[in-house]
């Protein structure tokens, strides 16, 4: 599930035209390019939320026509055609679409096929290309989402987070219980070929038998794709708040950590198999491959305000304010904020952070000297499987994976 953090690094000014260094461009034939389409307006804001996201109320007067839904799918036409200027004569087709948020589907289900509609006139789709749009159950019905399907898109994601009452008001979640389960059928009947649940763990309150609970409800929804995350509490989210006031507990690692062996033995057991850390699916095919570029370092343009993008080592990022983002594209400026040139050893450390995660596991070519001695260590420590290893793959294990930030830290050495 893509999100955009609150917060922007650092880094070197993006030229006003958007241009990348040549050698960003050089080779990028052989590899995949996918757009992340970026919608950031909420009905209301989630007390654990961090993303940038804007509900009306924090809009008001702080941009005025430009910061409004209304108009906001022509702004991001906008930037779809400047990134058709900026990567030139690239001659790769879009192999993934994904429009998240926020909620994605606050806007009209026009826009969100119009914004779809861009990306295809100006780069075309490759004729398998999985188009995804995250949904809040409570803001889609059925014509909503024959109208999408209709319009291009073949995978949509819910969120779900849980199937108990008393855990979604702690989260400040707003759709009624059950109701994602249904939105699984209504999608299905619309003709969507792939459907995902999101669901998170390890909230205040929360019981393992809430947390079965809720596994069983997404499970029996009948989708395709089941995303688990654990619950992170936020500095200046007001969950966080909460909890430092003691107004709810604060769960620990070790119920995540139990939590993380619930869902894997109740989504294997019902056909799922996890090809990411925090991720399951019934087929390859149901496999989500937008994150899968981000996951392997493909090429990717993120559209809209906060969203970050990146091509061939070069990686940059938009201003924040949809007030601001839409003001720069209509003085024909690129709405970067920042970008930095990725070195060969930034990109090694990447593709270690981000492929052990996978399934597939990460190439032991990857590793210096003291990262492979680690390796040896977390293989005599069951946290890799030997088979791959004797392969030249660090595949995690089921414990790997319960530790695996620790296994990664050791392994980038």
């Amino acid at each position: 599930m893509e999100r955009m953090p609150s917060a922007l690094p650092d880094g070197e000014p993006v030229p006003d035209d958007g241009s990348l260094p040549a050698h960003a461009l050089a080779g990028a034939a052989d590899r995949p390019l996918g757009f992340y389409l970026h919608v950031p307006y909420c009905a209301t804001r989630c007390g654990y939320c961090d993303f940038n996201t804007y509900t009306a109320t924090e809009l008001r007067g702080t941009g005025g026509v430009l910061a409004s839904r209304d108009n906001y799918a022509e702004t991001l036409v906008e930037e779809v055609r400047l990134a058709r200027k900026v990567l030139g004569d690239d001659p790769r087709p879009v192999r993934t679409v994904f429009v998240g948020g926020g909620t994605p589907t606050l806007l009209a289900a026009d826009d969100l096929v119009r914004m779809l509609a861009a990306v295809r006139d100006e780069f075309g789709l490759a004729d398998d290309a999985e188009v995804t749009t995250e949904a809040n159950p409570e803001s889609v019905d059925p014509a909503y989402l024959t109208a999408l399907r209709e319009g291009g898109f073949n995978r949509i994601s819910f969120g779900m987070q849980s199937a108990r009452p008393h855990v979604l008001q702690v989260l400040d979640r707003t759709h009624t219980p059950g109701r994602p389960e249904a939105c699984v059928a209504e999608a299905r009947a619309a003709g969507f070929e792939h459907v995902n649940l999101d669901l998170i763990y390890g909230t205040p309150g929360e019981s393992d038998d809430d947390w079965r609970a809720s596994l069983d409800a997404a499970i029996g929804a009948g989708p395709d794709h089941v995303s688990a995350y654990a619950l992170i509490v936020e500095e200046g989210t007001q969950l966080a708040r909460r909890i430092r006031r003691g107004e709810v507990p604060m769960t620990d690692d070790d119920v995540h950590a139990d939590r993380y062996l619930i869902a894997d033995e109740r989504l294997a057991a019902a056909g799922f198999h996890w090809y990411e850390v925090s991720n399951w699916a019934t087929t390859e095919a149901g496999r989500c491959l937008h994150n899968e570029l981000y996951w392997r370092g493909a090429d990717w343009w993120g559209a809209g305000p906060g969203a970050h993008s990146h091509v061939g080592g070069v990686r940059w990022w938009n201003v924040k304010h949809p007030g601001a983002y839409a003001a720069a594209l209509a003085a024909g400026r690129s709405p970067g904020a920042g970008r930095e040139l990725l070195t060969d050893e930034d990109r090694r450390v990447e593709r270690i952070l981000l492929e052990l995660r996978l399934r597939d596991g990460c190439p032991l070519s990857l590793l210096h000297e003291e990262g492979l001695t680690a390796s040896r260590k977390a293989l005599g420590s069951g946290l890799l499987e030997p088979g791959p290893y004797e392969d030249g793959r660090a595949v995690l294990t089921l414990r790997g994976r319960l530790l695996a930030d620790a296994v990664v830290r050791d392994l980038v050495d």
